[in-house]
């Protein structure tokens, strides 16, 4: 999806990373129409509303919190590899 590139760094099973306390993720073009294009953590949850489709991937949703963080959720496809 528009250059996104999943970056693992462990075995990924069907609810996440197989080993305890490891992460995946992965990395998209900066595009200078979009703001805040900063590093994000993203936390996986069951169900995410007013989001956008990943292909592939899950339903993803970022905001800014009110001390100006950026905070990210994504609901993963069933299978699909979660950062």
């Amino acid at each position: 999806m528009g250059g996104y590139v999943l970056a693992t760094t462990t075995e990924s099973g069907a609810v996440g990373p197989v080993k305890p306390g490891a992460i995946n993720g992965g990395f998209f073009p900066r595009k200078p129409e979009w703001p805040a294009q900063h590093p994000s953590v993203v936390v996986a949850v069951e169900n995410v509303v007013e989001s956008m489709e990943i292909p592939g991937i899950g339903k993803y949703v970022s905001f800014m919190d009110t001390e100006g963080n950026r905070i990210s959720m994504l609901e993963p496809l069933p299978g699909s590899v979660s950062p």
